[in-house]
């Protein structure tokens, strides 16, 4: 124990910090996760890691967990929010607060790893894949809080080792939301937004969380932002075609005009009033879904720490079909 190097991860228990912990314990760290007091440990059990129940906004607590750490991952975030305050307060305070415990009470930490996500660049220009000198043009209010938590990480990159990671479309073992989609597939429906072929970057959740663990020991990455990313951009016919073969049965290709997607988004925008939690899918998710390209170039991230895409999109569809069914989720 005295000789590993200390990792932590908030967001462990979720889909890409899970995998995260995986790897970090392949590579033999010593890994404590934050997580809150409701938080689902499914994906930990078992597995030799520190949890600390304390949550992200007591910074006493979290000093005591972050000083004597050599990393910190910071994977947590609020995805789905019913207002705009929940969207600030899950990405941003919670950074200001561990930003904040970790000057104070590590300042020498090696490095700072931020997950954020192509939604704070927002949707491709012109056909062409946004890139870290893109303008950002956050259309959701989640972008929007993605975005700020960005630049209040960059105010603090002459005070900590930071690096920004944004990760896009995510797909793989344990995801629950592209999940629907597989699972509409294997009831032999695959629905496409628009009739015009969408492009998107899409990465295996095992990928992006290499690339996070490769920028993390680089020396190159601090006070950078990289895109980690799919090589190459798909379309949603090539994606239809590689479920098509993993799960082997054809599906009939829906297509839904945008005017639908947003009559759906609204609906369900309004319905959400009426609830206690978040809306899966709604008015800004419908924004998100008739973009003609989300698309996002791994260049930097190539030149700075030699990432690269490790699984293909056929290789990865067909490891996750087989974690689905093997887990009775299909």
């Amino acid at each position: 124990m005295k000789n590993k190097k200390i990792a932590v991860v908030t967001g462990g228990t979720g889909f890409v910090g899970s995998h995260l912990v995986d790897l970090l314990l392949e590579k033999d760290f010593h890994v404590k996760c934050i997580t809150r007091k409701t938080s689902n440990l499914r994906w930990l059990k078992g597995k030799n890691v520190d949890i600390y129940d304390c949550g992200l906004f007591n910074k006493d607590e979290l000093k005591k967990v972050l000083a004597n750490a050599n990393y910190l991952f910071h994977v947590a975030g609020v995805v789905r929010s019913k207002n705009k305050k929940g969207f600030f307060k899950g990405n941003v305070e919670t950074t200001k607060n561990l930003l904040e415990a970790t000057a104070e009470i590590n300042p020498d930490i090696e490095k700072i790893i931020i997950v954020s996500s192509l939604t704070a660049c927002g949707p491709s220009l012109n056909g062409k894949p946004c890139t870290e000198k893109t303008t950002p043009h956050p259309i959701t209010t989640y972008g929007k809080s993605k975005l700020a938590e960005e630049e209040l990480a960059k105010s603090f990159f002459d005070k900590l080792p930071i690096t920004i990671c944004r990760a896009p479309a995510l797909y793989g073992e344990r995801e629950t939301d592209i999940y629907a989609m597989f699972k509409g597939f294997q009831k032999g429906i695959m629905t496409l937004v628009g009739f015009n072929n969408k492009k998107l970057s899409l990465l295996n959740g095992r990928d992006f969380v290499n690339g996070l663990y490769l920028a993390a020991l680089s020396n190159k990455t601090s006070g950078e932002i990289y895109f980690i990313s799919s090589e190459k951009i798909y379309d949603w016919n090539i994606i239809s075609n590689e479920m098509e073969k993993a799960i082997g049965k054809k599906a009939i290709r829906l297509r839904i005009p945008h005017f639908i997607i947003y009559i759906l988004g609204a609906v369900s925008h309004f319905l959400n009033y009426f609830t206690s939690k978040p809306a899966t899918f709604n008015l800004e998710k419908a924004k998100d879904f008739v973009q003609e390209n989300w698309t996002c170039d791994v260049s930097k991230a190539k030149r700075d720490f030699n990432y690269k895409q490790q699984i293909s999109l056929s290789e990865g569809i067909k490891s996750t079909v087989d974690w689905y069914r093997k887990n009775d989720w299909l």
